[in-house]
């Protein structure tokens, strides 16, 4: 399978083709997640010098630095805690206002989950901080995980955990599916 327009560097790279993609790319797709709170790529990149201190100031060491060195999260370390440190640190404008919300990320819960192959598993819902993964008792079968987009925060916490990896996250700002 092939993604539809891609860019330079993806063509190059040869991420068009999803039987490339690495582990992380396979979850949170092939375009980065800026740190919460970014302005729009384009404005990110054209900014931010690159210089690492979000990198550092990060809690929980999700940030770290991506294609051409610009930070970028990557889930597979844990989740982001929203401590706003990265924001605070940065002395670029490349960060919008705290009081919006901090990224337009949610989670898709795909047909990999175990639950699909009729083994109980709750691990997502476990480790959700907003209650955003439930699961619904099935009679005569296994609970099924019931997703509620708007108490989702996209803070990722779920992502890790999946034994499966079928948990995807989605970039509804934009509308692009970013486990392409």
């Amino acid at each position: 399978m092939a993604i539809e327009n891609p860019s330079r560097r993806q063509l190059l790279r040869g991420q068009f083709l999803q039987s490339l993609h690495s582990e992380n790319a396979e979850i949170q797709g092939i375009n980065a997640i800026r740190p919460p709170w970014s302005v729009n790529e384009t404005d990110f990149t054209d900014k931010c010098t690159r210089c690492g201190d979000c990198i550092l100031v990060c809690e929980t060491q999700i940030i770290v630095k991506g294609d051409g060195a610009f930070p970028e999260i990557q889930f597979n370390k844990g989740e982001c805690s929203f401590c706003q440190k990265c924001v605070l640190v940065c002395e670029q404008p490349i960060f919008r206002s705290l009081e919006e919300e901090p990224w337009a990320h949610k989670v898709e819960i795909t047909t990999q989950c175990l639950t699909e192959n009729r083994v109980e598993c709750r691990s997502c819902q476990d480790c959700c901080p907003m209650n955003a993964i439930r699961f619904r008792l099935q009679l005569g079968g296994v609970a099924k995980p019931i997703l509620d987009l708007e108490s989702c925060n996209g803070c990722g916490a779920c992502l890790s955990v999946c034994p499966t990896k079928a948990i995807k996250i989605l970039n509804f700002e934009t509308n692009i599916d970013e486990s392409i």
